[in-house]
């Protein structure tokens, strides 16, 4: 049983989301909920189910690269099987991630629902939306074609899209659209997200529920007031951005998990219950000991790859069809740390250096090495410092930590059922010298 080179090479680009709808790409799909610590995906599920028609606002973060967008498509795929109208869609589509308000996430959020709805045949006419639009392009002096008045997404889309590509004019519709947030929030509610929740009730379907991806990647710089950009959007704001009439999850930045002000952030956006994080799958346990659990699904997620057809079992007795030995393969999975955009990216390295298949254990050992000098370059005095005191005590503690460790993937968050949540330095780093 020999891999299609090409086909695994394809498979393996750590920038390809899972396609839950393709189910030649769903064979790729390895469950972690296991050795996660939680099945967070069936609770951010079971929560909207459970309360519809009542409308719910969950919140989900966690390290960029561990998963996050594969994991709520799938949410999307379940939600849909159980007749839920489902709109996912990543806000960096709509959205310059660097200078971001508001407004500008609302005026996403009704673009890409309203699009969604047209495709399904359901009306998006809106007299406000309408007529906020010209005023929106009379305002701006600048030409944008609205196309008529029943593709209300094609009008929002040309807005959205010309403000993007220019900061003066995506400023300019700022100053006008902010003091009418709640106007166009209302607007959105009463005459977009209303009336679709009926006509889908006439269909026999359940509620509407809108994924916004990629959130958790707004710039965290701090602005005028002192705050972060995260903390404004998601607690100053908070309450607007929980204002939507319909079943709503937002994926926000990892820092916010350390704020002092988590507890607002609960109450204002997330109804009072605690954000789900999607930790890291563990390679070992707090104390230090092998997790054979997580080592087993990660060498699973890449022989996926090459055998999607095939049982976990035959995978695992193909495995020298891949890597020249088992250990290879085992030291790639520890060397990402369960980080599996880490773990693709690696793999993708050693197939770029390989012409030919097995990958041999010199061509991992350089792939690691490059990460390695990469993240090195970037860590100064200060943070080897604190990634001495994170792989001594297992923890983080404090928005300035996190941001300097977390955010930068020099650090990974794990948990699990047995031993809670805890913290260590990316496997990579290990056996540097500015450790010792």
């Amino acid at each position: 049983m020999a891999p299609d080179l090409r086909q695994f090479f394809r498979a393996c680009n750590p920038g390809k989301t899972i396609r839950f709808e393709d189910p030649e790409e769903r064979n790729y799909y390895i469950d972690f909920s296991s050795v996660r610590g939680g099945e967070v995906i069936e609770e951010l599920g079971q929560t909207i189910a459970l309360m519809d028609p009542d409308p719910t606002c969950q919140l989900f973060s966690g390290h960029i690269g561990c998963g996050k967008s594969t994991e709520l498509l799938r949410l999307k795929t379940e939600l849909q099987e159980k007749g839920f109208h489902v709109v996912y869609f990543e806000s960096s589509a709509d959205l310059d991630m660097g200078d971001v308000d508001v407004s500008d996430i609302l005026l996403a959020i009704a673009h890409q629902v309203s699009e969604s709805l047209e495709a399904a045949k359901i009306s998006t006419q809106s007299s406000y939306f309408n007529r906020l639009l010209k005023e929106c392009v009379d305002f701006l002096n600048t030409p944008v074609e609205l196309g008529v008045e029943a593709e209300l997404s094609l009008g929002i889309g040309k807005l959205t899209a010309k403000t993007k590509e220019s900061p003066q004019l995506r400023s300019q519709l700022r100053q006008y659209l902010e003091p009418r947030t709640e106007s166009l929030l209302n607007a959105i509610n009463r005459e977009l997200l209303q009336p679709a929740q009926e006509e889908l009730n006439k269909q026999g379907k359940q509620g509407l529920v809108v994924i916004i991806d990629n959130l958790d990647r707004v710039d965290n710089r701090p602005i005028a007031s002192g705050q972060t950009q995260a903390e404004y959007l998601f607690i100053t704001r908070g309450e607007q951005l929980g204002g939507l009439r319909c079943h709503v999850v937002y994926t926000i930045p990892l820092v916010l998990m350390f704020s002092n002000e988590l507890q607002a952030l609960k109450n204002r956006l997330g109804g009072g219950a605690n954000p789900m994080v999607l930790p890291m799958v563990p390679i070992r346990l707090r104390e230090g000991n092998d997790c054979e659990a997580g080592m087993a699904l990660l060498r699973q997620m890449v022989l996926a790859r090459a055998f999607p057809h095939a049982s976990p079992e035959e995978r695992l007795a193909a495995v020298t069809e891949v890597f020249d030995s088992p250990e290879t393969l085992n030291q790639l999975c520890v060397a990402s740390g369960g980080h599996v955009r880490n773990l693709l990216s690696l793999l993708f390295t050693c197939l770029r250096k390989r012409k030919s298949l097995p990958i041999t254990q010199e061509s991992l050992q350089l792939a690691i090495q490059e990460a390695k000098d990469d993240l090195t370059a970037t860590i100064d005095a200060q943070e080897w410092e604190l990634l001495k005191q994170v792989h001594s005590s297992k923890k983080v503690t404090g928005e300035e930590e996190c941001q300097a460790l977390l955010r930068s993937l020099f650090v990974f968050e794990y948990r699990n059922n047995a031993d809670g949540r805890w913290f260590d330095i990316n496997p990579v780093l290990a056996g540097a010298r500015e450790l010792s």
